[in-house]
């Protein structure tokens, strides 16, 4: 029995007026994807759970059959563990953003998609001088990095801080770092991030070439290890994922799973959407269950990209849905496939939304619902429907 799971991450939106009124999934054009749909179920399934931030950290745990309530402890420690950063159960970890914020309001996440290369060099040139006795700051993919307070004595419980990908265009500061009594020298360090970077050379060089220069570090989702059970010890299934987001990686190291290189991955539009199926394909003869994850809707939701978002969602059906479900399909009637994003990722806003995200199931004994093309409102008027996104996993598995 092989089992797929394909996360279209933030694919999931309300009506956008530039597509006349229809959701980037009923404006793409997406024949593999809808014949999952009507050959099998739609549902819908509530990734977030109540009270809990929206983002891919809670939801992709969610979907992946752990309750976040239980096991998640912040977004940063998930990161770390993908950059195979070792961590102690005192360290407290931090995600810290390379952004670009403009007359102090909060213009880019993500350093105008700033490289891996000119990421590196600033965060470590910025090491060099930020003076943080016991924190080391570790540079990650693109505008991603982890910083890790090695100390054991600072306390940040209680310590509230915000997402960049959540507050565009807002101004930050009433959303800078508040609620412990380290407060200040996260916000010496982000005041000190802007005087360093405003002469940097990798900026000036950006500026000429119509970039969008890193103007700040920003810290946030932090959180200590978490102590996660084995997937396959739980499930009885070895797995595998492919992602370009350490996130998700994070999360398959906590959970035993392997994490497959796929050259060519990236987060954006760019990204190599045939290899990751081909990959995935070829992971089948390896591993119970292969998890395909794609973070290109999500970053096209995050520029207010309707267009890119709609091509991304398209590329996914070409290039690893079809080709998938057709492999699957040769190898014989024992298998599974789960289609769906992890949370809404909003164009209008450019922001995350909690609400349950719809899915497509469909393989061996699951009985065909009502036959309509995958999209949110066709989910949302099928009959299955989870309060408890780790139950889904469960009912994914169950033959």
């Amino acid at each position: 029995m092989k089992h797929v799971i394909i996360i279209a991450d933030g694919a999931a939106d309300h009506p956008v007026d530039e597509l006349g009124g229809k959701t980037p999934f009923e404006a793409a054009c997406k024949p593999h994807t809808d014949r999952l749909s009507m050959q099998g179920v739609q549902g819908t399934v509530a990734t977030t759970p109540r009270g809990m931030p929206c983002g891919s950290d809670v939801c992709a745990m969610s979907l992946l059959g752990y309750d976040p309530l239980r096991y998640h402890t912040g977004r940063a420690p998930l990161e770390a563990a993908a950059l195979g950063i070792a961590l102690d159960l005192s360290d407290w970890i931090f995600r810290v953003n390379l952004v670009t914020v403009c007359d102090g309001r909060m213009h880019d996440h993500s350093g105008g998609h700033v490289s891996s290369e000119q990421g590196r060099s600033l965060l470590t040139d910025f090491a060099a001088v930020a003076n943080l006795p016991d924190m080391a700051l570790y540079p990650g993919v693109s505008y991603r990095n982890i910083m890790i307070d090695r100390s054991g004595h600072r306390q940040w419980s209680g310590l509230q801080t915000t997402p960049p990908h959540d507050i565009p265009g807002e101004q930050i500061d009433q959303y800078l770092p508040t609620g412990s009594l380290e407060d200040e020298l996260l916000l010496e360090m982000i005041d000190k991030s802007q005087s360093f970077f405003a002469g940097h050379p990798i900026n000036d060089q950006r500026r000429l070439n119509g970039q969008l220069p890193v103007t700040h570090v920003w810290p946030w989702g932090q959180g200590t290890r978490p102590d996660m059970e084995s997937f396959e010890k739980r499930f009885g299934k070895r797995g595998a994922m492919i992602t370009a987001v350490d996130l998700l990686a994070g999360i398959a190291a906590f959970i035993d799973w392997d994490r497959l290189d796929v050259p060519g991955q990236s987060s954006y539009h760019d990204t190599d959407y045939a290899a990751a199926g081909k990959h995935a394909i070829d992971a089948l003869d390896s591993y119970d269950l292969v998890c395909v994850h794609v973070e290109s809707p999500d970053e096209a939701s995050h520029a207010a990209d309707q267009v890119t978002k709609v091509a991304a969602i398209e590329q996914i059906d070409t290039h690893i849905v079809g080709p998938l479900h057709e492999e699957l399909i040769r190898r014989g009637p024992d298998y599974r496939v789960l289609y769906l994003p992890d949370h809404y990722t909003l164009v209008a806003s450019r922001k995350h939304n909690p609400m349950p995200v719809p899915f497509a199931l469909c393989g061996n004994n699951v009985t065909p619902g009502r036959s309509a093309p995958f999209s949110e409102q066709n989910a949302s008027h099928s009959g299955l429907h989870l309060d408890q996104g780790h139950e889904l996993m469960n009912l994914f598995l169950a033959s």
